[in-house]
């Protein structure tokens, strides 16, 4: 470290927004982490985001303001963005750039590894297929999240995704199993508001003791928010596969992250894509989502729960849909389910889990899971035609087997769906779901087994909990 210090430059040509321009250093190294010095004596981080024979191009990790060029210098930390890593990190809470900020000392380091992370070997990549349990009744039966997937939430202006998040924070578990288990919770220009609500909510509900916390401020400089999910996943990578932990990243807001990378683009004055965000964002967002996975030989894991903020509700937005082809599926909160008053507004329409199969079934979840996931979704979307249907005809013109399925949906949304801040096993929300599907005539259940029609079909809800507990 002391001989990487020596090395100082003093070309700084001009500064440009958060990027400040250095001439004569091409000695320099893409993302090395450099300490800028003023004529004030007062210090800032950077990284190197370019270099080139012209001049190298840094990010302020600080307000630029006030920089004498003339006097500023830039000393050389270390070749590549490092986080000093511990198992001791677990109950912490770290601003973006893993700087302590729970009053407590700094972590005694047992590694510094580089953010950028080591790539899992596709050969190496074992195939993601344990079931991880929410506590959500709507995510674990018909969009089950399975350890070693990247499964997204897609969320809207005013919705309550971050209420979500801190519930699967501390509400999940790996069933069955006395594996080690930590959250690692990375929140990217956040208010004070909701950085003091995740704070509490982790205090108050005990989920701080497992978990690790990154917290960037929306005050803060763009530039930390594009190293935030890097330390997260850096420290969860870390806990996975060298201390065994399954590991929940929590991901939030990832359209914060994206918009700080369109500023730092902008300031660059590079050719914009598509609604000016940069033409490499795809790649960008990849190098972040495909740090998930389970490793052969390993018996932790890396889970991605990312929350992104679809601006205008618009699902064909660039960042929507960029994640959508990354990802494993998506978890869409619907803005009519939350103007009703229904918590979690969770819409299992188009919300999707493209690895559910491998994690549900006799022996894993049980054995009519899959049978039960597959008639709520045919009937709940049958129930909602119908809806639009009485918009435009009324009632009236509905059949008797019509209303039922209109009173399915009711009972569905407000039983099923409208959870609250309960926090359900897989069997109890299974046994919710019999007991709304029993609403139905059982000619209706068509994608249900007649041997799980005759178990479950319309006991009461403390026979179908027994027979739940019996297995089937």
């Amino acid at each position: 470290m002391s001989t990487l210090l020596k090395k100082q430059y003093t070309d700084v040509s001009y500064v440009s927004g958060p990027l400040l321009y250095l001439q004569n250093a091409p000695d320099l190294s893409y993302n090395a982490i450099v300490r800028i010095t003023d004529g004030t004596g007062r210090e800032r981080g950077g990284q190197v985001i370019e270099v080139s024979t012209e001049y190298t191009v840094l990010q302020v990790f600080e307000e630029t303001s006030g920089i004498d060029l003339s006097s500023t210098t830039v000393n050389l930390v270390e070749s590549v963005a490092r986080l000093g890593v511990s198992k001791d990190m677990i109950g912490r809470r770290f601003n973006g750039i893993g700087n302590p900020i729970d009053g407590l000392p700094p972590v005694v380091a047992d590694k510094r590894l580089p953010i950028g992370g080591a790539p899992i070997n596709p050969v190496a990549r074992a195939k993601p297929e344990e079931f991880i349990q929410t506590g959500i009744s709507t995510i674990d039966t018909l969009i089950s999240l399975v350890r070693g997937q990247k499964l997204p939430i897609f969320s809207g202006s005013g919705l309550p995704a971050n209420e979500l998040a801190a519930q699967i924070a501390r509400q999940a578990t790996v069933v069955g199993e006395d594996s080690e288990f930590a959250v690692v919770f990375a929140a990217m220009g956040v208010t004070q508001r909701e950085l003091t609500f995740f704070t509490q909510e982790f205090e108050r509900t005990g989920a701080l003791a497992r978990s690790v916390l990154f917290l960037n401020k929306a005050d803060d400089p763009a530039v930390e928010r594009l190293l935030t999910p890097k330390m997260a996943l850096t420290a969860a990578e870390y806990l996975a596969f060298e201390h065994d932990y399954h590991v929940l990243v929590i991901l939030t807001d990832m359209t914060n992250y994206c918009e700080a990378l369109r500023e730092i683009g902008g300031a660059r004055e590079e050719i914009p894509g598509r609604r000016g965000y940069p033409g490499y964002m795809y790649t960008d967002l990849a190098s972040i989502y495909e740090r998930a996975g389970v490793v052969e030989g390993n018996k932790g894991s890396v889970t991605q729960l990312p929350i992104l903020s679809m601006p205008d509700d618009d699902v064909t937005h660039p960042i929507p849909d960029l994640t959508g082809y990354i990802t494993e599926g998506q978890i869409y909160l619907a803005r009519d389910l939350h103007n009703k008053g229904i918590y979690p507004p969770i819409n299992p329409g188009p919300s999707l889990s493209r690895l559910m199969n491998n994690g549900i079934g006799k022996g894993k979840t049980r054995a009519d899971h899959k049978n039960v996931a597959d008639q709520l979704q045919a009937a709940y979307a049958n129930g909602l035609d119908l809806r639009r249907l009485v918009a435009i005809t009324g009632e009236d013109a509905l059949s008797e087997n019509d209303k039922l399925y209109l009173t399915f949906a009711e009972e569905f949304e407000k039983l099923f769906i409208n959870q609250g801040s309960e926090n359900r096993t897989i069997d109890e929300s299974l046994t919710i779901a019999w007991n709304t599907l029993s609403k139905l005539p059982k000619s209706e259940l068509t994608r249900l087994a007649n041997e799980q029609i005759d178990k479950f079909y319309g006991a009461k809800m403390d026979e179908l909990w027994g027979s739940a507990k019996s297995g089937i």
